[in-house]
């Protein structure tokens, strides 16, 4: 694959939000994909991850599948665990202070984190790094030397933080040292590309590059990411707001979840969760346009190559099955988990030990939407005991047989 081709790839669903830095982005990548060759070696690449939770959507996974192509394209990737950086957690994308967590915290979260991501990266042709390996061995004249390089008014100018500043909420020291520490992660890996999404761009266009080039490096390149909205189709993807699709779930749940996605929201989906090559996504995109494509036969299209993606062709066909069978056949699953009920056992109760709900307040919002179901009929109140045995169904995708 020629250098141009590689370009158009590896710059497939990046959001920038200014023209000229779209152009300059593209161009270095041109330029040093150009001197890789002809030294004989691949791009070193990299994209941090704070594991500050333990449970991964696959608008997590955008980042990954960019660093996929790398690899697939025959450079070298380093997937870098935050496990110093997520002490702090990223204000970037935040109006309030983020709770602080310990070592072990991160640590636990880590571990599940990795082993998600190789749902999306090759396993063999990951190099895995933590960065408390070069952050904690900071001393004090290093950060002041690091810190050096920045004003106030640059932070200030962020989005979040000028909000919190214009309506008195307080912006901590240490806040200000994420970016420093991100941007260390970069010199400290000498890397030739840094991916993430548009929350950090500041972290790597500004701070990325400037540490990098104040320790005497060549300053990487970011390759920025736009973000993955929700099932909604407007929101960012959020654990918090309900519009997720996680990847510990099953292939029927994904598959579902990504029926449910509005049509306006397809393109995004194909430029930044599918394995589809650019041409690819464009003739996605110009059938749908034109009517050559209905959009619910796009949306099952999407469907089954998302959930293929993270599982496999097979399980994706079986899924797409199951959906014709429930929702155009209206059917219900022919085949679903069993839950043995307890004396005394509220509806609620069922839903959260079935694992059809992710928490109470998750619950108790599934009966406030009608949207819990005991043989096809509308349970109204989730404190009140589950009547009989039965299929108790909560949304429009997932079942249990209570007996």
């Amino acid at each position: 694959m020629n250098i141009n081709q590689q370009v158009e790839i590896l710059m497939q669903g990046t959001e920038y939000g200014d023209e000229n830095l779209t152009r300059q982005m593209e161009n270095e990548l041109r330029d040093r994909l150009t001197e890789a060759e002809k030294q004989g070696r691949p791009l070193k690449v990299y994209c941090g991850y704070d594991p500050r939770t333990a449970d991964l959507h696959i608008g997590h996974t955008v980042t990954m599948r960019k660093l996929r192509q790398f690899q697939e394209l025959g450079h070298e990737v380093t997937f870098v665990i935050g496990t110093y950086t997520s002490l702090i957690g990223d204000p970037s994308d935040k109006d309030k202070l983020r709770p602080l967590l310990t070592h072990d915290e991160v640590m636990e979260n880590a571990r599940s984190y990795a082993e998600q991501a190789f749902r999306v990266l090759d396993r063999e042709k990951t190099i895995i790094r933590y960065n408390h390996e070069w952050l904690s061995g900071l001393t004090f004249a290093q950060l002041i030397q690091l810190g050096s390089n920045f004003t106030i008014q640059q932070f200030l100018t962020r989005e979040a933080f000028r909000k919190r500043f214009d309506e008195g909420d307080g912006i901590y020291l240490h806040e200000f040292f994420y970016a420093i520490m991100q941007g260390y992660d970069a010199h400290a890996l000498q890397t030739d590309v840094q991916v993430g999404g548009t929350d950090q761009l500041f972290n790597i266009i500004t701070a990325g590059r400037k540490v990098m080039s104040a320790m005497g490096a060549k300053p990487n390149i970011g390759i920025i990411m736009a973000i993955l909205p929700g099932t909604d189709g407007v929101v960012k993807m959020s654990k918090s707001l309900g519009n997720h699709i996680p990847l510990n779930s099953n292939p029927e749940d994904m598959y579902g979840k990504v029926m449910s996605v509005p049509d306006a929201a397809m393109p995004q989906f194909a430029k930044l969760v599918t394995r589809w090559m650019p041409a690819e996504v464009h003739a996605f995109e110009n059938d749908l346009k034109s009517g050559a494509l209905h959009p619910r036969d796009a949306k099952m299209r999407l469907a089954h190559e998302i959930t293929a993606t993270y599982y496999s062709e097979e399980a994706a066909t079986g899924a797409q099955d199951a959906f014709v069978r429930q929702f155009q056949h209206g059917q219900i699953p022919t085949d679903m988990p069993e839950y043995s009920l307890q004396p005394g056992q509220t509806a609620l109760d069922v839903l959260i030990a079935a694992g059809l709900v992710a928490s109470k307040s998750d619950g108790r919002r599934m009966f406030d939407q009608k949207g819990v179901k005991l043989d096809g009929e509308v349970l109204e109140k989730g404190d009140a005991e589950l009547p009989h045995p039965g299929v108790l169904q909560v949304g429009k995708r997932r079942f249990v047989r209570v007996k």
